[in-house]
This record gives C-alpha cells, structure tokens and sequence, in this order.
C-alpha cells in the first residue's frame, strides 16, 4: 500500500516538493488555505488587468532546469521563457549626473556604464564576476543541496576549506568596500541582497554569488506571468497523482506517540496520513499547529531571530503606457545605509526609500487591455509595524509623489485607473506570516549556517519545507529545499544535485 503524505501549504516549495513524491509513488495531498495554490506566487485579474502578487523575478534558470529534469520534464515544454534586456533598470534618486541607467546582464555591454561610474574598473569587476562564478557553482555543487544535520561532512578538510573561500565571515557591505570605490557600483552589486531581505552590513559575503546569478546568467520572464511556475508544477503533479484541497485551512497537527498522523481541518475534518510536510510559514507551523509540547522551534525562538522585511505593495492598472520604464526598475533612495537602519535597526517606514516597480507588460502586453500597462510597486518597510489608516494612506501618497518626481511624470496619478494595495496585515492574513514578514527569516549569517531544519526534532515523520528552512528564500531557492526534503525523507545522504529519482 502506498505511504500517504499530506503537505500543508501550496507555495513553490510545497509543490515542488509533492511532484518529486508523487512521481516516487507516494499518495499525496496538498492542502491550502486559500483560494488559490501557489501560495506567496499569487495572481489575480481586475477590469482587463492580470497582476503577479508576490514573486516576479525569474533567476537561477540552472536550478529550474535541474528540478523539472529530475521530473523527467523539459522546463522550455512548460514555460516560454524570455531574457530580458536590459535585465533591469535603475533610477538614482537626486543624482543629476546619471539619473538612470540600464543594466543587461551582459558585461560587454555593461562594461561601458560601470567604467563611467568607476573609471579603470573593468579588471577589478571581470574578477570579482569570475570569483563570483566560481563560489556560485561552489556552493552549489557544496553546500546549497546538502541536508544540514544529516552528515558529518562538514568536519572533512576540503568541505571547511570550501566554506571558507566562501567569505562567511565577512559582510557583503566590507567585501564590496574591498574591491570597488564607486558608491553608485555597490548599490548595482548590493540591491540583489533585498530578495534575501537582508542588509548589506549584516549578510555574509558569499551571497556575492547572486551577482554570479544576475550578470553571469540574467534575468528571465515566464510569457504569461510568474503564475506559469505555478501552472506548470500543479500540471506536472496531477500528472503523477497529486490531490489538491483549496480554501481548507488546517487547525492541528495531531500527533500520536510522539508521532505525527494527520491533521485536523478548521472546518472539523481529520485527514490520516503517514507523512506530514509543513509548507506553511514555519512560526505559524511551529506556534500555532502544535502543541507546546511537540515544538521544536517555540515562540521565544522566533522572538530572537532577525525577519526580513515586510512591504507596502501597489497594483497599479494605467490608462496609458510608460516608456520612462523597463520590465524590471529599482529605485534606490539618497542614503542607502540609513534606508536600511530604517528597516533593520530603528523600525519605522522610510522617509527616503528605495522601492521597486515591475512593468510585466513592457515584455508582456496581454497582461492589460491594448495602449496600456499594469504595475507592481513594491516598497520594503519593517514587519510588526501597527499602521493606522491614516498611516497607510499617507504612505501612499509619499510613494505616489515620490514616483512623479523620479519618473518626471507630475500627472501620474492621472493615469491610475484601478489600483489595490496591500500591506503587512495582508501577509498575515493570507500567508500566516510572522510579523507580517514578506519574505521569512532574514539571511544573516548565523540564521544562514543555523537555519531551522527540514524536520521536527520532537515530532517523527513531520518535516518542512520552503523559505522557513534550508536553503532559504527564493524560487529556485524553494525548489532546491523540495529536493532536500525529498533526499531526507528517501534518506538520501549525497550533497549534490539529484541526477534521477
């Protein structure tokens, strides 16, 4: 008789993790509480406009790659991809020298732009671009699709030889001070940081390897939307048997003997299962689904650990199409190091923030009716704020005039024919999210070498799943944690990529 798994929780690692075990020929279910699956990747449509809610960058295309091969899939028959360039495009707040510049992802484009903004610099980045590559496939072929706890590999020479070209003990912030001098270039290098929810000045130098990801292997676009991920894994799921159970929220985890066997929905139903796999956020899991007795990670664990941010996002419909931006467009505000104090240190929305805006339909036009465009602002601000309506609707505005300034555009507002917002409270709400976090657990170093296991050290037969655990945050980042839950569960001990099931 086949092993009955249930998963709690539908977000990229949830099914990630269903299909690799469906395909093995366990009977799996996944239940969500929402809606929708595909938790944080969300979608929704309004008046003609189709808006991604969460997720909208695709990077690491050799993750996606390795995860739908082991699937026996060919991620092109799924998705149609497309490189974007430029890969994105970045507005300087207050810099009349070079307001706005395009980086492609391609150095003998970008060579010209970075020797304008540090002259003599084109030895120097070649280099760090090439170390970077290098302790990308590191730790790759390492340390990112190795179960931490499952073996004492780490003691062996060359594995702590290998950590240590890594950089772990540096920060990014007093690595890139090493190699470059030119401000505007270490905002370039340090911006892929926020999709760790991280500050520069407090996360590990080897996440310089996500400039390997950005300018070694671009930025993509699923035609269609970052909902096509989801689409393609529920697709490739119910091919191998999956169940799905939406708007079914779970209450309980019911343990037994120390040993977890089902779980109770909100509505009283008891499903039994052999195997429970939680893809909800990790606090709630820990907190709210089990008994004090049965947690491994308690609220005192949580009440210490460091959260990456929340956000204050818009859903913009336009009237009309905006040439002044790309796809992708990051906006960094005058005083880097005190936009992160603000989000890390002394809590509070920016007065000055960086934000970003994604324009799906500069690739994309389908996505809002004809001459027009649809626009995803995001705005990173501190999880756990208590916002006021009065709060919120000042932000706004902030935001709004902030826009027409940067995009020189003073009837922007004009334009705005639907719009949505959606703050911390949402996250909460929706995702169960701590604190109303966006992303989870910030990737500090100590949160990067001691993140929470995959698995319940007082609960047998309960593991975890997605941002909450190893690797971390991110897509592709979940899709490997799904393979690693897959190994622990099969009781794979190999640290490298899976070649077949």
């Amino acid at each position: 008789m086949k092993k009955k798994i249930i998963i709690i929780g539908s977000g990229i690692g949830g099914l990630g993790a269903a299909a690799l075990l469906a395909k093995s020929g366990y009977e799996v279910t996944v239940i969500e509480k929402n809606a929708n699956l595909g938790g944080r990747a969300n979608i929704f449509e309004a008046e003609g406009y189709t808006f991604d809610m969460g997720p909208s960058w695709y990077l690491m295309p050799d993750v996606f790659e390795q995860y739908f091969k082991l699937l026996d899939e060919d991620v092109s028959k799924h998705l149609d991809l497309i490189k974007l360039s430029p890969s994105y495009r970045v507005f300087f707040s207050n810099d009349e020298e070079l307001p706005i510049v395009d980086i492609h992802s391609d150095l003998d484009k970008d060579l010209p732009l970075f020797e304008q903004l540090e002259p003599g610099i084109t030895p120097k980045i070649k280099e760090y671009l090439k170390r970077s590559g290098e302790q990308y496939e590191m730790a790759k072929d390492t340390f990112m699709y190795r179960n931490m706890g499952f073996s004492l590999d780490f003691l062996k020479w060359d594995v702590i030889k290998k950590g240590i070209e890594l950089n772990p003990f540096q920060t990014m912030q007093s690595y890139l001070n090493k190699w470059f001098q030119s401000e505007r270039v270490k905002k370039i290098l340090e911006y892929t940081l926020v999709f760790l929810g991280s500050d520069p000045s407090k996360t590990p130098a080897m996440y310089n390897i996500m400039n390997a990801i950005d300018f070694n292997m671009g930025v993509y676009y699923p035609k269609g939307g970052i909902y096509e991920i989801v689409k393609a894994l529920v697709s490739i799921n119910k091919k191998h048997g999956t169940q799905f159970m939406t708007n079914s929220p779970v209450s309980k985890i019911r343990v037994e003997n120390k040993k977890a066997t089902g779980v109770l929905l909100e509505n009283g139903t008891v499903l039994e299962a052999d195997m429970i796999i939680s893809n909800a956020d990790l606090w709630f899991t820990e907190t709210h689904l089990l008994e004090k007795r049965h947690q491994t990670y308690p609220e005192k664990y949580w009440e210490k650990a460091v959260l990456s941010p929340s956000a204050f996002i818009m859903y913009l419909g336009l009237d009309r199409e905006l040439e002044v931006l790309s796809h992708h467009n990051l906006r960094f505000g005058g005083d880097w190091k005190q936009n992160f104090k603000e989000l890390f240190d002394t809590p509070q929305l920016p007065e000055d923030p960086s934000y970003y805006i994604c324009k799906p339909t500069e690739t994309d036009p389908d996505l809002s009716p004809a001459g027009t465009d649809n626009l995803f602002v995001l705005v990173p601000i501190p999880p756990g704020l208590t916002l006021s309506e009065a709060d919120m609707a000042s932000y706004r505005q902030k935001i709004l005039n902030l826009m027409k300034t940067d995009l020189k555009l003073p009837a922007f507002e004009d334009y705005i024919v639907y719009e949505r917002s959606y703050w911390s409270d949402d996250f909460r709400r929706d995702y169960n999210a701590y604190k109303g976090t966006a992303l989870g657990m910030a990737h500090t170093l100590k949160q990067t070498l001691k993140r929470p296991l995959n698995y319940s050290k007082k609960v047998k037969n309960l593991y975890y799943v997605g941002a909450g655990t190893s690797p971390g945050i991110g897509m592709p980042i979940c899709l490997i944690s799904a393979e690693l839950v897959y190994k622990r569960i099969q009781k794979i001990k190999t640290s490298k990529p899976l070649k077949s099931l």
